[in-house]
């Protein structure tokens, strides 16, 4: 291994210390430890006695039967009590319930971890020959600021975690039907977070889309259990999932985009560009049409070209870092969703090896997007704002909480449109770069 090479794995192996110990650390002090696994476990432990995992009333009355419910959820407990996902996801939290709390919580902690810095070595494996500490020097950093993910115990990390290990599989052709599984459990999960990944491969064709097909497959018989079992207990689950999404998205909800809401900014925050357009205008409607027609010409014009252009190694990592961006934009996404970004990695690490503005547009537009999203660097900026600005009232107060929420879903924006330019004129212009996994 050449000195390069060892530079970034150690830039790499000192963010996944700083992931493991902080992550580790805050998990056992944080009020909000495991509070997301919380909303996934117990609407699975309530299946599995046969009530209803849609109905908050049930799950509540389960979690507090079980001692699940904590003092900091009294007059707030829709944080574990609504159930917002769907029937499909049953088939992979169900496991996790048939265990203790103490275990389960546990073993998620450690697959979380461990699969994100397993999903970083295979990012930084793909970075061409010239530039290995840049793309260690990112990953370093990412996962030193992905402690969010373990803390709270969101199901989104596995689901990214999947869908980064399926892609090494799919563009390495090594480990293919674990590919296939990964992708298929990722889809199962959260399929707005790793769908236009998915999407990808099918446009692609050749190989790619035979692998896209059979994930499909893998997805249907990872998702029937699911939903056999939640049409069995609870054969109103589409009634009940809806008027939980609608009482978590109310105004001044947690899920609610606007200004009043609980998620609005800060850590966890809201990334999409709803939150952006809902400061010009409150009605849904509007906000949510005016999201749309911002992205989705984008994502037209990204899949134009993946089905017209012949895929190549170089063009399919600048497609998979434009998607990794812009699918965080036009639906529901929070901060830790945006550890997608991953994607991003071996792109950047390629165009840096070019010469030329755009080696050091992809360096600078992909850091800050690594910035914008990571957790210890937003700590930072919430304190330092707070020290700075305390009390900030009026005028000053309005500029700094905008500034907080539209840095992200802006520089997320930014870095969907430059991947997808670089994107598109190197697929017009026929291949150059091929860039191949390090051996």
């Amino acid at each position: 291994m050449t000195k390069p090479r060892l530079d970034g794995l150690y830039l790499m192996l000192l963010g996944s210390l700083v992931l493991v110990l902080l992550g580790t650390v805050l998990s056992t002090v944080s009020t909000v430890a495991m509070i997301d696994f919380r909303a996934m476990y117990y609407p699975a432990r309530c299946l599995l006695q046969h009530c209803d995992p849609y109905s908050e009333s049930e799950v509540l009355a389960l979690a507090r039967a079980e001692g699940g419910e904590r003092p900091s959820d009294r007059g707030d407990a829709n944080h574990f009590a609504r159930y917002l996902y769907l029937p499909p996801t049953f088939s992979i939290t169900v496991p996790f319930a048939l265990m203790p709390w103490g275990p389960a919580h546990l073993l998620l902690m450690i697959l979380t971890g461990g699969g994100l810095i397993l999903a970083g070595f295979l990012m930084w494996n793909f970075g061409p020959e010239g530039s290995p500490v840049i793309a260690g020097a990112l990953i370093g950093f990412f996962l030193a600021n992905s402690e969010l993910l373990m803390v709270v115990g969101n199901i989104a990390g596995l689901a990214i975690i999947l869908c980064v290990v399926a892609v090494w599989c799919f563009v390495r052709e090594r480990f293919v039907a674990a590919g296939i599984l990964c992708f298929g459990i990722s889809l199962a999960i959260k399929p707005h977070d790793s769908g236009l990944v998915w999407l990808y491969f099918l446009l692609a064709g050749g190989i790619y889309r035979k692998r896209a097909l059979q994930t499909l497959l893998a997805t249907v018989a990872v998702s029937l259990p699911g939903i056999l079992m939640t049409w069995r207990v609870s054969p109103h689950w589409m009634q009940g999932l809806q008027f939980n999404i609608a009482a978590d998205t109310v105004q001044g909800g947690r899920s609610d985009p606007a200004a009043a809401s609980m998620g609005w900014h800060g850590l966890s925050m809201l990334v999409n560009l709803q939150t952006v357009f809902s400061a010009f205008w409150s009605d849904p409607h509007i906000y949510n049409l005016a999201a749309y027609l911002a992205v989705g010409p984008l994502l037209l014009i990204w899949a134009v070209i993946t089905l017209r252009s012949r895929s190549t190694p170089s063009t399919t990592w600048l497609a998979l870092a434009a998607i990794a961006a812009l699918t965080m934009l036009p639906l529901y996404h929070r901060q830790y969703d945006t550890k997608l970004l991953l994607l991003t990695v071996p792109a950047c690490a390629m165009l840096f090896e070019e010469k030329g503005m755009v080696r050091w547009l992809a360096l600078l537009l992909t850091s800050v997007g690594f910035v914008v999203t990571g957790d210890l660097s937003w700590i930072a900026a919430l304190k330092l704002i707070e020290l700075a600005f305390a009390p900030a009232t009026g005028l000053t107060s309005r500029i700094l909480a905008d500034a907080q929420v539209y840095c992200a879903p802006l520089v997320l924006l930014s870095l969907g449109a430059f991947y997808l330019w670089v994107y598109a004129a190197r697929s017009w212009a026929g291949p150059r770069t091929r860039m191949q996994p390090a051996r």
